[in-house]
């Protein structure tokens, strides 16, 4: 959900002291999905009542934002819209109003693109066939797989950050997985799946987990992991990361401030604001300018013929 910086990927097939053996993979399915039995917190989406639904709606907003933040965020917009056909027969601009501060939100966007889809082509249900939920506007490899998996309990490799990090450390022995997933994550992913559906499922959650929990980026709590004994990391006497320096990302200053206090001002609006309003936002109107641009070009803001703005679609 949050990017990881690059290195040189490492094929699982040549990793030394990779746990790669059938009965390798029996342990560390075994520990990991016991541990998550007794340490997994308790996340609205995870319960039954969810459904396939609350499930999507979870994974579009955990994308690059911590639970903490999602969490008030996400069971507002459940009571809201509870199926996917009740946020579709609602203007794209209440959706990104509903958003609030959760940052990167297109993905409001997608969300409601996505239900949409669901109520049009798909009864109001969303669908259990992997492919038709790739197909899906804005669901990508890692959504697909997720909600079959979480929500269907179907067996597909299910690649986060958390969980390329943990394959990255216990597999490849590397303390970093690359930037972006590539082929030798993928066909580590696959070889690591366990054969049955349920069991598969429990793998991706439990693996997702222990990134998030133990295994993090900044300070990973090897002494009470659960396969610390099977990780190749570890074997390896926990070698630093060989590739550029990591970087966090910057905020202030940059467009993206801009944009997210212009589309503050939108959201809180209950009317069109006029342009007069917007230019108190940001000191500097090159970059206003610029940032308002962005957002009328994204589908998150409209201009009305009188020059007033609102978001789109809403009264």
């Amino acid at each position: 959900m949050t990017a990881t910086t690059a290195t040189t990927a490492t094929d699982p097939s040549t990793a030394t002291g990779a746990p790669t053996t059938a009965d390798d993979h029996t342990a560390l399915h075994s520990r990991v999905i016991e541990w998550f039995g007794k340490h997994a917190r308790d996340l609205p989406w995870r319960r039954p009542e969810a459904g396939a639904w609350g499930v999507m709606v979870s994974e579009f907003m955990l994308q690059q934002t911590p639970v903490n933040r999602v969490l008030p965020v996400y069971e507002e917009w459940l009571r809201r819209w509870p199926r996917p056909a009740d946020l579709a027969a609602e203007a794209p601009g209440e959706a990104v109003r509903a958003w609030g501060r959760l940052g990167y939100p297109r993905r409001a966007l997608r969300l409601h693109s996505a239900a949409a889809a669901i109520a049009e082509r798909h009864g109001g249900e969303v669908p259990t066939d992997h492919h038709q939920l790739l197909a899906l506007p804005g669901v990508g490899e890692y959504t697909a797989a997720a909600v079959a998996s979480f929500a269907y309990g179907q067996r597909h490799a299910v690649l986060d950050t958390n969980v390329r990090r943990v394959f990255a450390r216990a597999v490849t022995g590397t303390q970093f997985p690359p930037n972006a997933t590539t082929a030798a994550e993928r066909k580590l992913a696959r070889m690591l799946l366990p054969e049955e559906p349920a069991t598969a499922a429990g793998w991706a959650a439990a693996t997702m987990e222990l990134g998030a929990l133990l295994c993090t980026a900044r300070a990973p709590e090897c002494g009470r992991c659960p396969i610390a004994d099977l990780c190749a990391w570890r074997r390896a006497g926990s070698p630093p990361h060989e590739g550029p320096a990591r970087r966090g990302q910057t905020y202030a200053g940059t467009d993206r401030q801009v944009r997210g206090k212009l589309l503050a001002v939108l959201r809180e609006a209950v009317a069109p604001v006029p342009q007069s309003v917007l230019d108190r936002v940001w000191h500097d109107p090159e970059q206003r300018a610029r940032a308002l641009s962005g957002l009328l070009s994204d589908g998150l803001a409209e201009r009305l013929p009188d020059g007033r703005y609102r978001l789109p679609g809403a009264r």
